[in-house]
């Protein structure tokens, strides 16, 4: 029975070391498995663990965290480093495709690395809204100015990687397509701009009633954000302006009254 079971070894080491090329897909097909292990009991254990440890506790950045995907999104980097660390140990596997796999892996914690950013500023959010000056001054332009950067950094990095070049290539093309980006995100710049200038002279806030007779809005202010704020109307209908008529054209705030 043993000298049959070595032979049947002996067999499958000469048949891998003949087609070494299927020793390396075996291998990473097993990274891949023992990732997604870790990856799944992770989540289990936050989902079961921390969520009800999160709960027991008084704070309340905790629980805006966990209801953002803050903790989730974090529990990605595992499985993208047990890869990163197993490409050393695949066998047979040439430098391109290494070099290419890094890269990938590197591109996707990038991408994770994103996700995480954006879900730290949705809570912040969370946790700005229930503090006294939310009901003065709303970040929520703010807030969505710093998730496009991100974003927009995160592009710039993860193209950067792939394709194997500086950040800086990147950033010298975009400097040429000034222009072109100014007119894409034209929304942007003037709804940023209306926000600082909306916060700074403390021209509107949430739960103001206004007058706009242009935008057909007569009621209670009940968000604003960085392209639209929305007023319910004295009917219950709901009246959306861009945010950048505020500064542009002339509304009434009956605050004082």
């Amino acid at each position: 029975m043993l000298p049959d079971m070595e032979e049947l070894i002996n067999t499958v080491e000469g048949w891998f070391g003949q087609n070494p090329i299927y020793d390396g897909l075996i291998s990473s097909a097993l990274l891949l498995v023992f990732a997604g292990l870790f990856f799944f009991a992770i989540r289990l254990a936050i989902s079961r663990g921390i969520r009800r440890l999160i709960r027991k506790t008084e704070t309340h950045w905790d629980d805006a965290l966990y209801d953002a995907g803050f903790f989730y999104r974090l529990t990605l980097v595992v499985p993208i480093l047990v890869v990163r660390q197993g490409l050393d140990f695949i066998p047979h596997l040439p430098e391109s495709a290494y070099s290419l796999l890094a890269r990938i892996v590197m591109a996707l914690a990038i991408v994770v690395a994103v996700q995480v950013a954006i879900a730290l500023l949705n809570a912040a959010g969370t946790i700005y809204r229930t503090t006294a000056g939310a009901s003065r001054h709303s970040i929520k332009g703010y807030l969505q100015i710093g998730q496009i950067l991100v974003v927009g950094v995160g592009v710039v990095l993860t193209l950067a990687v792939l394709m194997d070049r500086s950040p800086l290539v990147f950033l010298g093309g975009m400097g040429a397509m000034t222009a072109v980006l100014m007119l894409v995100f034209k929304d942007t710049i003037l709804g940023f701009v209306a926000s600082v200038q909306i916060a700074t002279n403390d021209m509107l806030r949430v739960g103001d009633w206004i007058e706009m007779p242009s935008a057909g809005a007569d009621g209670d202010v009940l968000d604003i954000a960085l392209y639209t704020a929305k007023v319910q109307n004295w009917d219950k209908t709901i009246t959306t302006i861009p945010t950048y008529m505020l500064i542009q054209e002339s509304f009434r705030n009956w605050r004082g009254m």
